[in-house]
């Protein structure tokens, strides 16, 4: 979270800019619909990416908004998601003693990566794209028998992607053959490996949310003091949460339940109206030649009381 003045605690970050360094945590509605944030920690921006005493306490938090108060011990019915970040031994037996499914990125380093090439070609599968379809020049197999994982939680799972990389990438020290090698690890036992691999993948959503919340106040913080924004955050959380389930309750059955901050703004919530008053009620009249006119009334509609 970049910061264009001198803010309480912000510092250079490893992304090579100024100002703090955020933890967040999201529930996933779906590909059919949005997210809304559990938690999200202020950081410095000097705090460390790998560490695992901040996600710890992020999931934790984040367990705790759930409805069902699930307890320490969630069960496997509850999914983590995260990038590479989320990959250290401490965060991952954490999850595993909440008895929760995790599927987080795995960094390929050149030990692992030589081990690819002892995966028999009859080993790799078909990836898919995001339809769940097959994706030409993409595969996965499994990894976990072929390296050392001993000092891991037990039932864990490396699996690996090899991907042709699109016109002008470039290749990294760690890809082979001219594809690119892309892994993850998971605890979840069972499944096919393309449908886990395009479960991880779908994490990508999150970016989805983290744009929505920047588009809802989260892009600057704008006061000085680090509990004040601290403060701005939680704020800007609610206005985040109550856009989603806003979606959720009123448009669930048309395409605006998916619609970023910025086309609702433009689209629904700026739609000029006038007050009129005739016979002692109050009504609000919407222009009749705005294209969403109807879609706004069937949505107050729904969220009248009663």
């Amino acid at each position: 979270m970049a910061a264009h003045s001198d803010k309480q605690h912000a510092a250079p970050t490893f992304k090579k800019t100024f100002g703090h360094h955020p933890l967040g945590a999201w529930a996933d509605h779906g590909p059919t619909g949005t997210g809304e944030p559990l938690a999200i920690m202020l950081r410095p921006g000097r705090a460390g990416s790998n560490t695992a005493a901040d996600p710890k306490q992020v999931l934790a938090d984040a367990l705790a908004q759930l409805p069902w108060q699930p307890g320490y011990r969630v069960g496997r019915k509850g999914l983590i998601r995260c990038d590479s970040a989320g990959g250290t031994h401490e965060f991952l037996r954490y999850c595993e003693n909440r008895r929760l499914q995790y599927s987080v990125g795995y960094t390929l380093t050149e030990t692992t990566a030589t081990a690819v090439d002892l995966i028999p070609a009859q080993a790799w599968t078909p990836a898919y794209n995001s339809d769940g379809d097959v994706r030409d020049g993409a595969w996965v197999a499994e990894l976990t028998g072929l390296i050392d994982l001993t000092d891991r939680p037990p039932g864990m799972r490396v699996i690996v992607r090899k991907e042709r990389p699109h016109p002008g990438a470039q290749l990294r020290f760690t890809d082979r053959d001219g594809l690119r090698l892309t892994a993850f690890a998971t605890n979840t036992s069972r499944g096919q490996l393309p449908d886990l691999e395009l479960r991880h993948r779908r994490r990508a959503r999150c970016e989805d949310r983290i744009r929505a919340a920047k588009d809802t106040g989260l892009r600057n913080l704008p006061l000085h003091g680090f509990d004040a924004n601290r403060i701005w955050i939680e704020i800007a959380c609610l206005a985040t949460e109550l856009t989603t389930w806003m979606q959720t309750l009123a448009l669930h059955d048309h395409q605006a339940r998916r619609w970023e901050p910025k086309r609702l703004r433009l689209r629904l919530l700026s739609a000029a109206a006038r007050l009129a008053r005739h016979a002692r009620q109050t009504r609000l009249r919407f222009a009749a030649h705005w294209p969403y006119t109807e879609l706004i009334i069937a949505a107050l509609a729904r969220l009248q009381p009663g």
